[in-house]
């Protein structure tokens, strides 16, 4: 445990000098890997999982989502899911924010992205509030934290590289992901009440509900058309994930040119902006494998397991302390990057843990129960400072608001999160309802 305790060590140094994370893990797992085999022996190791990952056939979901999401966040689709929303909520104190919360939980159910459902949802919400009187922090607060219900709500990106990562059934994981994500978006409609309760002043009483235009109708209906078509194909036997990523993507166009946001101009930059995104998560995920590979071959999982047992540690004070290394994870490491550098070491350690009878007695279910967990608690580290992605975002196309301001603002919706993850590891049935 000693050598992959340095190798942690050695790669936290690197992160912190600014080397990118897709580097800093391969360069320590490669230098790890040689110093324990040898340099031949590492470099077929690197070789190994750079071909493989590069030619992965289960990895052409990420693109092809990615690419799905581009073109709904392109289309103006955004806007119709926020007007309609708003009629919903728009009389209450608070309704464009709670509006806001919504919109952002359709948006990324057909998007996969947090940091493009936050992104577009600035543009879209942001101006409105202004208009009508909501304070910055409550504005920036409820797109950054709506933003969060990207990587959950299905079609997740990070659920799928989770259930890549565990040889998991992908279609069960955006199975497990719904209920959860449906409670994250009551939960954040429940934190705009108790922030407008106890500070009046971030909102105005009422305000006029947004008209709602046919073209924003045809991309209300179509997005909930695109969600179901997609889950109940999967869910249904249909088609597998990763040919409902190719469905998916071809319906993304054909909703664009429906509500009048399809362009080639548009097609070619949504193309270009999935080829980049996609190059840097397959970097990763290299970097991540090379450095799995280490970990393994030291022995840390096995290590792990083995400390548990002589501790006399329950199950459930695993998860625990598991729970609490990823909120402070999330304090200084982005969400795709923690889930790479974690996920190897935590989940075959799950396999030793002893949860009793119930649904969390089989194996399957349990590591389902796991990945939900995992995904919140990325999702807490989005809007989590001093390394809150999701507020970054914000900051490059809000540069006026202040970060100070913005942290302030998701305080109430951080809150939110922790009572949802408490529930969700008390509760494991939120997840697993669906799959029962």
């Amino acid at each position: 445990m000693t050598i992959s305790l340095i190798a942690f060590a050695i790669l936290l140094v690197l992160v912190f000098l600014r080397v990118p994370i897709a580097f800093a893990m391969a360069l320590v797992g490669g230098g790890g890997f040689a110093y324990m085999r040898g340099m031949e022996a590492a470099g077929a190791m690197v070789g190994n999982a750079v071909f493989e990952t590069g030619f992965s056939y289960s990895l052409s979901v990420v693109p092809l989502f990615i690419f799905m999401g581009n073109v709904l966040a392109g289309s103006g689709i955004a806007q119709g899911l926020f007007s309609g929303a708003d009629r919903i909520f728009g009389r209450m104190k608070g309704g464009l924010a709670m509006a806001t919360i919504f919109s952002c939980g359709g948006f990324s159910a057909v998007c996969g992205s947090s940091l493009a459902t936050a992104a577009t949802m600035s543009k879209v919400a942001m101006p409105s509030m202004r208009k009508y009187g909501y304070h910055d922090s409550l504005a920036t607060g409820s797109i950054a934290a709506g933003g969060t219900l990207g990587i959950l709500i299905p079609p997740s990106v990070i659920l799928i590289i989770f259930g890549l990562l565990t040889e998991s059934d992908i279609g069960k994981l955006f199975i497990a992901g719904i209920i959860p994500g449906l409670l994250g978006v009551l939960l954040y409609l429940a934190a705009v009440m108790v922030a407008v309760r106890f500070q009046p002043d971030l909102a105005p009483d009422v305000t006029e509900p947004h008209p709602i235009s046919r073209k924003d109708m045809v991309g209300v209906l179509a997005t909930v058309g695109l969600f179901v078509f997609i889950m109940v194909g999967i869910y249904g036997g249909f088609f597998t994930p990763i040919e409902a990523a190719g469905m998916g993507a071809a319906m993304s166009v054909v909703i664009a040119a429906l509500v009048g946001g399809f362009s080639l101009k548009g097609l070619g930059s949504a193309l270009v902006d999935a080829a980049k995104a996609s190059a840097m998560i397959f970097a990763i995920i290299i970097g991540a494998e090379i450095f799995g590979n280490f970990v393994t071959f030291a022995g840390l999982p096995d290590e792990l397991g083995d400390m548990v047992y002589d501790l006399g540690l329950n199950a459930w004070m695993v998860i625990f302390i598991i729970v609490v290394i990823y909120l402070l994870l999330g304090t200084v490491l982005e969400s795709l990057s923690m889930i790479l550098l974690t996920v190897p070491v935590f989940y075959p350690l799950l396999y030793t843990l002893d949860f009793g009878t119930g649904v969390l007695a089989d194996p399957e279910m349990a590591l389902i129960w796991f990945a939900v967990i995992v995904v919140v608690a990325t999702e807490i580290s989005l809007i989590t400072p001093p390394v809150g992605m999701n507020i970054f975002v914000l900051r490059s196309v809000l540069p006026e608001v202040p970060l100070k301001t913005m942290f302030k603002g998701i305080f109430w919706f951080w809150v939110a999160d922790i009572v949802r993850i408490t529930l969700i590891v008390l509760f494991p049935s939120i997840s697993l309802y669906l799959l029962s």
